[in-house]
């Protein structure tokens, strides 16, 4: 069977919708067509010019990325540095890139879901929920109609909260109206003032489906003109947002939990703040740059938080209050490769997916 580009673009952006993404970001389909055929997905943390000729070996023309290629606008391209060869090489062989960055950060499903399985970690919410995210419609319908309406609005994703799914509110009043010479009233007549026993439903909705509820609601609402409101919540969602919080399957001693870490990551090296004699159970984390994250870990009262890029004095911030460890930025997302494959290789069984064999660490040491 022909898979496209967009087909795996949409399956990506299930666990990842593009929405969620940080302003600054720049995902999405950066080189090549969404209507291209898919020959063989080469996954990469970084897209670099070795990626590149690894792609063109493998016979892969999708490259999917986590880190972006380009960050700021390009007024043109002429090769003078490695994110314009890229763009180069990449156009010049018929390759796609595809990027999910930030939008894969706050997923509950995204970067750092693989890594509590490694760490047999039970998360408990995100550290840093992502506000403006929840949507809430209302919408009046014939009270016969009333069931297929919430079952059509449910089965597209909307009353889900938390745990908890087909969630609604639903109170029944007298709905008045009276069309023009010009209309065709499902229930009464034209010009003929008319008063409907109805039913009010209420549901929650993410705002990256806005458009797919609205849809839905119309193409099932018996009524000529739907009436409905769209409000923005400003409910905290504790399952989108950037970090984690949760437990250890067992507690350890700080000397063990390390020694666990590095083994289960795969580690060659870290950093990590005084031990203060504490046992470790609660976990706060966040990949790739999170020196932001520390004093929200104290408060939540973690025993160990977990990033990188942290600076000297970021480790100060300890204060014998929480064991502080810096595992490296690559190291911290390499793990995003084997999320994707497995995600993708659920669904789509007629193309090749590789994790890309080119290690992109610019960071070495001598």
């Amino acid at each position: 069977m022909e898979v496209l580009i967009k087909d795996i673009t949409s399956e990506l952006e299930k666990i990842a919708p593009k929405e969620y993404a940080e302003s600054y970001d720049n995902i999405g389909l950066v080189t090549g067509n969404l209507y291209n055929k898919v020959e063989n997905i080469l996954i990469t943390l970084d897209v670099t010019e070795e990626v590149i000729y690894e792609s063109i070996n493998k016979k892969c023309n999708l490259i999917i990325s986590f880190h972006p290629i380009i960050f700021k606008p390009l007024k043109n391209i002429t090769g003078k540095n490695y994110s314009e060869k890229v763009i180069i090489s990449a156009l010049k062989n018929d390759i796609c890139i595809y990027i999910i960055h930030t939008n894969l950060d706050v997923s509950w499903n995204g970067s750092l879901s693989y890594i509590c399985k490694l760490l047999e970690i039970k998360r408990e919410k995100v550290m840093f929920p992502k506000h403006g995210i929840i949507k809430k419609l209302i919408t009046y319908v014939p009270i016969n109609y009333a069931k297929k309406i919430r079952d059509s609005l449910f089965k597209v994703g909307a009353g889900n909260i938390s745990n908890y799914s087909k969630c609604s509110y639903n109170i029944d009043g007298l709905g008045s109206y009276m069309g023009n010479e010009k209309t065709k009233p499902f229930i009464g007549k034209k010009k003929v003032f008319h008063m409907e026993k109805e039913t009010c439903i209420s549901v929650l909705f993410p705002y990256h489906k806005l458009n797919t509820i609205k849809k839905t609601l119309i193409q099932n609402h018996p009524y000529e003109e739907v009436a409905y409101e769209i409000h923005n919540i400003e409910n905290e969602n504790n399952y989108v947002g950037i970090g984690i919080i949760g437990f250890l399957k067992e507690e350890m001693s700080e000397c063990d939990f390390l020694y666990f870490l590095k083994k289960r990551m795969n580690l060659s090296r870290m950093r990590h703040s005084n031990f203060i004699g504490k046992k470790i159970k609660k976990i706060a984390i966040i990949t790739g740059s999170g020196s932001f994250g520390i004093k929200k870990s104290i408060i939540e009262k973690s025993d160990v938080f977990i990033s990188s890029d942290l600076k000297y004095h970021d480790f100060f911030q300890a204060e014998k209050k929480i064991l502080i460890v810096d595992v490296e930025h690559y190291e911290s997302e390499k793990f995003n490769k084997k999320l994707l494959k497995s995600f993708l290789d659920k669904t789509f069984n007629s193309v090749s997916i590789f994790e890309s064999e080119t290690y992109t660490n610019p960071i070495k040491y001598f």
